[in-house]
């Protein structure tokens, strides 16, 4: 092995690699402080999370597979030379995880209002029609736990199977770099990371579209990282052991990320021009008394945001729901025997 793991000095590539690793940090925290600050992930389409997680899991396991030569010599190299010749490698780790990052924070801080759904129900009074949190989930929130469990089951798939390959091919006959089964599972890889790169921000252009205001989406990441998706592509292109499945992920991606960036420019100014915030709640204004606060509003895209009267998790059903709906009682008691068991995929899909 030590005639053929060669160390590979390459200044230029080494310098670019380490500023874009902690371009990458850099260009993420905004969007997780953003989340975590405004305690609300809203905005955040769940099939843009679930395809940029495949995806950059994808990215990351197909990097694993080109360079498992090249990771494999680290024992009988220098500390110095393993780091220089494994640093794609590690771009891209943080790539994946600095993005999965964004799907836990979205599932940490989904907004509660949005998690059960809500029912109008007449209570025979002057209050007229009011509306009534339920213990159902809503669709939405069934949804983001199905992707959720959806991306930890393709992540321990794709791991599970790269590396029965490799640790089984290897080492290889001489003078072969890469058996071919290898090499079509990290194409493989390599296309499916691409595909879903290319559809990954499909959903939220859409999603972004429809609803017509920022939401939690952070434009200064937007900006770092748009542009910066050429330095990537430069940068894995010229690591040993990689080809075009490897950098057309970052390529496809960075195009997509900035037709978003584009649309969440356009909606800023127009949530100023409406006088909204991010989220589409009315802004306070000291000359128009009949103006409410942003947490009194309604969002403009149509997500109720009002004070509900009961709430059936905390004070249970009154007798007005209990007559009208009699088996929303049977759903409320299975609800709170589960408890946090509500995570688990089967009570989610019910």
């Amino acid at each position: 092995m030590s005639e053929t793991c060669q160390p590979h000095h390459d200044w230029f590539t080494a310098l670019l690699t380490s500023g874009l690793c902690a371009g990458l940090v850099i260009s993420y925290m905004p969007q997780h402080l953003r989340i975590i600050n405004k305690k609300s992930s809203e905005g955040f389409s769940p099939w843009f999370l679930l395809l940029g997680s495949t995806s950059s899991a994808s990215a990351l396991l197909n990097m694993i597979t080109m360079q498992w030569g090249v990771i494999r010599c680290c024992p009988v190299l220098s500390l110095g030379s393993c780091i220089e010749m494994t640093a794609g490698l590690f771009q891209v780790f943080l790539q994946w995880f600095l993005f999965t990052v964004i799907l836990v924070l979205y599932m940490m801080y989904f907004p509660p209002h949005l998690k059960y759904a809500q029912i109008d129900v007449d209570t025979n009074d002057d209050l007229g029609q009011r509306l009534i949190k339920t213990p159902i989930k809503s669709d939405d929130w069934r949804l983001s736990i199905t992707l959720s469990w959806v991306v930890f089951i393709h992540l321990a798939f794709i791991t599970f199977v790269t590396f029965l390959l490799l640790l089984t091919n290897y080492p290889l006959p001489s003078g072969e770099e890469t058996t071919e089964q290898i090499l079509h599972w990290a194409t493989f890889l390599g296309v499916t990371s691409a595909i879903l790169a290319a559809i990954q921000y499909m959903p939220q252009l859409v999603h972004t579209y429809r609803v017509k205001v920022v939401g939690a989406l952070s434009i200064p990441m937007m900006c770092i990282q748009s542009p910066g998706a050429v330095l990537m592509v430069l940068s894995i292109a010229l690591r040993p052991g990689t080809n075009w499945t490897t950098w057309i992920t970052f390529a496809v991606a960075g195009i997509m990320q900035g037709s978003l960036l584009i649309m969440c420019i356009i909606w800023t100014f127009r949530q100023r021009r409406l006088g909204i915030d991010e989220f589409g709640h009315p802004l306070p204004s000291s000359g128009d008394a009949n103006v409410r606060e942003p947490e009194e509003g309604l969002a403009v895209h149509g997500e109720m945001d009002v004070a509900v009267g009961y709430d059936v998790r905390e004070d249970g059903i009154d007798e007005i729901v209990a007559e009208q709906m009699p088996l929303l009682l049977k759903n409320a008691d299975s609800y709170k025997k589960g408890g946090r068991k509500g995570w688990v995929p089967w009570r989610s899909w019910r």
